[in-house]
């Protein structure tokens, strides 16, 4: 049975009062599941939002062709000023990606998000 990344996306968002984003976006760069938090504002327009998952993209990929060295990524955190943004591979064509309130407890959010990857791969 696989995943319900919206099923997930609602948990990651009701875990903490911080989190402003959770959902899954392809290697296309089109969100598939989750979304932002309700009665949150954006601070990205649709086409930044875009350019923003692009980046995580490319970064995956640039941290790809280095996995033979250091091992495959497990997530990626980049703090701004105004927000904190995590991506997690999921597979070769799936990110999870969280953005959360600056200072907000990232390595709590990312561990439950690889529990749950994690769970779901053993029972298929």
């Amino acid at each position: 049975m696989a995943i319900n990344y919206d099923e997930l996306s609602k948990q990651i968002l009701d875990l903490d009062p911080q989190i402003r984003f959770a959902g899954v976006a392809n290697n296309k760069g089109v969100i598939t599941a989750g979304g932002q938090k309700e009665n949150t504002e954006r601070l990205l327009s649709d086409d930044d939002v875009k350019m923003s998952i692009h980046y995580a993209i490319q970064k995956r990929d640039l941290y790809t062709n280095l996995a033979y060295r250091i091992g495959h990524e497990k997530s990626s955190i980049t703090e701004y000023e105004k927000v904190t943004m995590m991506s997690i591979p999921i597979n070769s064509s799936e990110l999870f990606l969280i953005s959360t309130e600056p200072r907000a407890d990232y390595l709590k959010i990312i561990d439950y998000v690889h529990s749950a990857l994690n769970s779901q791969k053993d029972t298929e």
